[in-house]
C-alpha cells in the first residue's frame, strides 16, 4: 500500500517542494499537484521532478476542457520524460463555474469527454500510427468542412518513455465511477468510507470491472484523510483533531451546488446520513457555515480519517486495504509530518 499527499503550499511553493523532498525519505510514495483555477499544475510537476528522486508526481487533477486531448497526451509524456517515468495523469471534469466561467469553454458531456481523453492519450503514447480519432467530443484531425482543410493525422515526434502512463480519474457517482472502473488505472474518490463504500459505489464499480480490458491491471484506489497517530488521541483530544476536517466537509456537502444538484450531498445521503446532509446544506446555504460544520456527522469524520492511537490506526488501515484501497492519501496533522509519515509507513508494513 502506497502513501500519497496533496502538495502543501503553506509557506510558499519552494518551501513546499523542500518538504516533499524530506517526506520522500520518510516513505512518501506519491505527491498530487492540484490546479483548479490557480497556477497551472504542470510547471510544478517539472520542478518537483528535478528535486526529487523516487516519489511519483501526479496531477490532482487537471480538467479535460482547458487543454486539447492531444496536448494532454503530449504534456503527460513530457512530464513522464523529465521525471524518468514517475508521472501520474490525474484527470477530472471540474465544473461549469470554472470551465465556462474561467476558461470560456462549454461544459458539455464531461464523462464522455474524459473517456475520449483517456483513449486519445493512450493512442498517442503508443505511437503506432498517426492520430486519427472521431469521437463525440474529440475529433482529430478536424472534420471536413471545418477549419482550413489542411489538417492531417500526425504522430507525436518523440517516443514517450512509457506507453502506459497511469491515468487516474476523479469521478463521483454512477456512470462515471463505472467508466472509471472500466477504463482508468486508478480512481480518486471523495469521502471514501471503507466500511460503507459499497452502499454508494459498489454496483457501479462491479459493472465497470466486469467490462475492464484484460490487459489493464486491477483498478487502484486512493483514499484517506487527516493523519494523526498518538496514544493520547482518544475522547476529546481525538475529537479536536477530527473537528479540523469539518469546515471542508461542510463546504462540499453544503455548498458545492444547488439543492438537488450537489453530488457530495448525495454521497453523504447514500451513506445513510440523510438528516445530517439536509441540515448541513440548509445551514450552509443560509450562510451559517460554522453551524453547518458542527452538523457534519462525527461517524463520517471518524471513518474517513486516520486519527487515534497506533493500534486503532492500524485497524483502520486494514479496513481501507480490505475495501480495495491501494494508496492512502493523507494530510498529517502536527508539526512533525516526517515522523508521522514514518509511523504510518511502519504500520502499513507491519
Amino acid at each position: 500500500m502506497k502513501i500519497s499527499m496533496m502538495m502543501s503550499y503553506a509557506g510558499g511553493f519552494v518551501e513546499g517542494a523542500a518538504r516533499v523532498v524530506e517526506l520522500e525519505s520518510a516513505g512518501l510514495d506519491v505527491v498530487w499537484i492540484p490546479e483548479a483555477y490557480s497556477f497551472d499544475a504542470i510547471s510544478q510537476v517539472g520542478y518537483l521532478a528535478a528535486v526529487t528522486k523516487r516519489v511519483e508526481i501526479g496531477t490532482g487533477i487537471i480538467n479535460v476542457y482547458s487543454r486539447t486531448a492531444p496536448l494532454t497526451a503530449m504534456t503527460a509524456a513530457g512530464c513522464d520524460y523529465v521525471s524518468n517515468g514517475r508521472f501520474i495523469l490525474g484527470l477530472g471534469a471540474s465544473g461549469p463555474q470554472v470551465v465556462e466561467g474561467f476558461h470560456g469553454v462549454p461544459y458539455e458531456k464531461p464523462m464522455q469527454r474524459i473517456k475520449e481523453y483517456i483513449e486519445v492519450c493512450r493512442e498517442v503514447w503508443k505511437r503506432e500510427k498517426p492520430l486519427a480519432y472521431d469521437g463525440q467530443t474529440v475529433q482529430v484531425p478536424l472534420p471536413a468542412g471545418e477549419g482550413t482543410g489542411l489538417g492531417k493525422p500526425l504522430k507525436i515526434i518523440n517516443r514517450p518513455l512509457r506507453a502506459d502512463i497511469p491515468v487516474w480519474w476523479a469521478s463521483l457517482k454512477g456512470l462515471s465511477v463505472e467508466a472509471t472502473a472500466e477504463l482508468a488505472d486508478g480512481w480518486l474518490p471523495v469521502f471514501f468510507v471503507p466500511d460503507k463504500f459499497e452502499q454508494v459505489w459498489g454496483k457501479a464499480l462491479a459493472k465497470g470491472k466486469a467490462k475492464r480490458a484484460a490487459h489493464l491491471k486491477p483498478l487502484e484506489i486512493s483514499a484517506g484523510g487527516l493523519l494523526a497517530i498518538d496514544e493520547s488521541l482518544v475522547g476529546e483530544a481525538k475529537d479536536k483533531v477530527l473537528d479540523l476536517a469539518r469546515p471542508n466537509v461542510a463546504l462540499y456537502v453544503g455548498g458545492m451546488g444547488a439543492r438537488g444538484k450537489n453530488f457530495y450531498n448525495d454521497i453523504c445521503r447514500e451513506y445513510g446520513y440523510e438528516r445530517e446532509a439536509t441540515e448541513v446544506q440548509d445551514l450552509y446555504l443560509a450562510g451559517k457555515k460554522d453551524e453547518a460544520a458542527r452538523a457534519v456527522p462525527r461517524e463520517m469524520l471518524e471513518l474517513t480519517n486516520l486519527v487515534g492511537p497506533a493500534g486503532y490506526v492500524k485497524e483502520r488501515i486494514a479496513a481501507f486495504r480490505a475495501a480495495g484501497v491501494t494508496m492512502l492519501s493523507v494530510s498529517p496533522v502536527g508539526a512533525n509530518a516526517t515522523q508521522m509519515l514514518g509511523t504510518l509507513r511502519s504500520l502499513i508494513d507491519a
